[in-house]
């Protein structure tokens, strides 16, 4: 009911929010309208941290999707909603209507999944900022910025194109095969932590298995999928990791790709919020050393020999 009562966006966010081109990347409309909530509801009296946490976790899908209502047909959604979780929430202002159940819990699944994963890039850009005593917003601002990039949050826009380019098991072998003897990466495989298989890409497959199975689009996905994981196992005993069959969940689900990485990032919220928080307890700065590995030193000319 707290995080229901948190939905609503000022008025002048909403008018900062109209005038982002249509072009903008979702992920910059997050970080804007992040930044903006930041001066307008900034961190002290009246707006602890826990309380702006709670505000970002709500706030977040109400500032991508009033955006998006409003370049794409000019109009100006209500972002309260009467939807209980974040998941209904979201795919009913999507969808402009009440959510498949399978899909919400789909999705609920996948943010209960993105919430929290250790010390990853985000998170260390967050605790980063935070250790210099920024405010709330502009560590999680700077959070945004570390998502957005193809080699952390924005792999699931890239694995949901590899899957959608092939049309059967057969032809993703081949293009499979084809990208490894160029040594290209192929998305949505491997991590820096786990030897064998993420856990959390075990539980997001049952879910993708289970939309997959309502539709002939989504058994011909899911067969190009676990064809494209075989091939990746035998070739190079990597396993899928989370974002890969969470894209097969949000395209089922009816969202659009460049919408796939603002969806981590609203369940993130809760666990760059909890970093924050911890930093503050015990902080001290984030100052790393670096060893120069340049050229030696060199003379300078004078200024009259120059």
């Amino acid at each position: 009911a707290m995080l229901k009562s948190q939905r609503v966006l000022p008025a002048p966010l909403r008018r900062v929010l109209e005038q982002l081109p249509p072009t903008t990347h979702p992920m910059d409309v997050l970080r804007t309208g992040c930044s903006t909530l930041g001066c307008l509801e900034p961190e002290g009296t009246g707006h602890p941290p826990l309380a702006i946490a709670c505000r970002l976790m709500a706030a977040l899908p109400s500032i991508l999707l009033y955006w998006h209502a409003f370049t794409t047909s000019l109009m100006r959604i209500d972002t309260s909603g009467t939807e209980e979780t974040t998941a209904g929430h979201f795919l009913n202002m999507l969808l402009d209507k009440k959510p498949d159940p399978l899909h919400q819990h789909a999705l609920d699944a996948s943010l209960t999944l993105y919430a929290e994963h250790l010390f990853n890039p985000s998170t260390f850009a967050a605790r980063t900022i935070a250790s210099t005593q920024a405010d709330f917003y502009s560590a999680i601002t700077g959070a945004i910025g570390a998502l957005r990039g193809p080699l952390h949050g924005g792999a699931n826009t890239a694995a949901i194109a590899l899957v959608e380019r092939y049309a059967s098991p057969d032809e993703a072998e081949a293009g499979v095969l084809a990208t490894l003897g160029t040594q290209e990466r192929v998305p949505g495989f491997g991590h820096p932590l786990y030897q064998a298989a993420d856990p959390r890409s075990v539980a997001i497959k049952g879910w993708a298995a289970k939309l997959a199975a309502g539709s002939d689009d989504g058994a011909r996905l899911m067969a190009v999928a676990e064809r494209i994981e075989a091939v990746m196992q035998r070739e190079r005993k990597v396993w899928p990791n989370v974002d890969f069959y969470s894209a097969i969940v949000y395209r089922l689900c009816g969202i659009p790709a460049p919408m796939f990485t603002p969806v981590f990032a609203f369940a993130r919220i809760a666990g760059w919020s909890a970093h924050l928080m911890e930093q503050r307890t015990g902080n001290r700065v984030f100052w790393p050393a670096s060893t120069y590995v340049g050229p030696e030193a060199r003379p300078t000319p004078t200024l009259d020999q120059r």
